[in-house]
Parts: C-alpha cells; structure tokens; sequence
C-alpha cells in the first residue's frame, strides 16, 4: 500500500523557517512529479511548488525567494525549505505525488497534511 507522511510543521514566528518533509512508502515502479499545495483557513486548496523527477521546479508567486522544493529520489522523499515566513503562509500543508504502479497504472496520492502556523 503506497503512502505519503509528511513531517515537520509546527509554529513559527513571523520571519522564522521550518522544513517539511514528505516520504512515500509502497512499492512503485516509478515516482514522478511531487508537489506542495497548502490550504488556509477558510481558503482553497492552492498549489505552493512542485519538483519532477528530473528536478525541473515551478512556485507560486507567493512563494517564489522564500520556499525551496527539492527532493531525494533515492529515498522517495520531497523537501520543503520554507524561510522568510509571513501569518498568511498559515495553513495546512499537503504533499501530492504522481506515481507508476508496476501494473502499469498512473496513480495520484495525497499525504494527510501537516499544520504550519505563523503568529507571534
């Protein structure tokens, strides 16, 4: 059973970092394009950054100088870097990643999310 774990929210003050994580487990033939969205309060779900697998890299607007994607293919693991923290990067955070299961199928899987607060 394939699954996504993210790890790593918490709060922060305005100005400080965090780094996000997010593992997949199961057994894949291939992990493909991952990316961050994030849902605030009272707000839609929004796309933050994704990252291929040949590490080809796009952010929102909102996000671009402050957060940076990576990820460890080896490990099937995706990276937030998230500095510069401002209250409206408050929400809950959830990693996505587009899979290739060994039948042959493209399957998409969301993580349970992690909570990232900004306040004082």
């Amino acid at each position: 059973q394939v699954q996504l774990v993210e790890s790593g929210g918490g709060l922060v003050q305005p100005g400080g970092s965090l780094r996000l994580s997010c593992a997949l487990s199961g057994s894949i033939f291939s992990l493909n394009t991952m990316a961050w969205y994030r849902q605030g309060p009272g707000k839609q779900r929004e796309l933050v950054a994704t990252i291929t697998s040949s590490k080809n890299i796009n952010y929102a607007d909102s996000v671009k100088g402050r957060f940076t994607i990576s990820r460890d293919n080896a490990k099937k693991t995706m990276y937030l870097q998230m500095n510069s923290l401002k209250p409206e990067d408050t929400a809950v955070y959830y990693c996505n990643a587009d899979v290739l299961s060994y039948s042959g199928s493209y399957l998409n899987y969301w993580g349970q999310g992690t909570q990232v607060t900004v306040s004082s």
